[in-house]
């Protein structure tokens, strides 16, 4: 693992490791030294989740909405810390996960997560004299996700799966 200059002088010891970067990073352990924080990614973000974060990076806001995976952002990377390689290489290895907070988990229908995923990763199988329950399949998740900000009650979390993607 590599330390950047930056990062050491910041007290920082270890790259940024938690936040989520924009889809397609070329090099993760070297993104920070790859990236020059110029901002082209964020501009042309046609559903503007990527936002400037800790030290100016490009980190994701789900919270304003999904990505679609257009490659905008790869286009608009000159120095190559993003980079798609093929089209069979998923962009990233982030997956969705419904959390305790879940209303259907609690009783209270709801299924607005499931309505809105096109890929149709979170399905609600129907309980006998109860609520629906969701039901998740990573296999279908892109990790896109469309289905955080909705989540009346944020029962939603996309975090990086522990597979790595190459």
């Amino acid at each position: 693992m590599s330390i950047s200059r930056r990062g050491f002088l910041q007290g920082r010891l270890r790259p940024d490791s938690d936040a989520l970067r924009p889809p397609w990073v070329a090099r993760g352990d070297m993104f920070e030294e790859v990236c020059t924080r110029c901002g082209d990614c964020l501009r042309v973000c046609p559903t503007s989740i990527l936002i400037a974060g800790g030290g100016g990076f490009p980190v994701v806001d789900f919270s304003r909405g999904e990505c679609t995976f257009c490659g905008d952002c790869v286009t608009a990377c000159k120095p190559g810390a993003l980079m798609r390689r093929s089209e069979s290489v998923a962009p990233w290895n982030v997956k969705a996960a419904i959390g305790d907070a879940c209303l259907a988990r609690r009783g209270v229908e709801c299924r607005v997560c499931g309505e809105i995923c096109g890929e149709a990763a979170i399905r609600f199988r129907p309980t006998a004299g109860g609520v629906a329950q969701p039901q998740f399949d990573a296999g279908r998740c892109t990790g896109c996700g469309a289905c955080y900000a909705p989540c009346p009650v944020g029962a939603i979390a996309l975090t990086k799966n522990v597979e790595k993607h190459e």
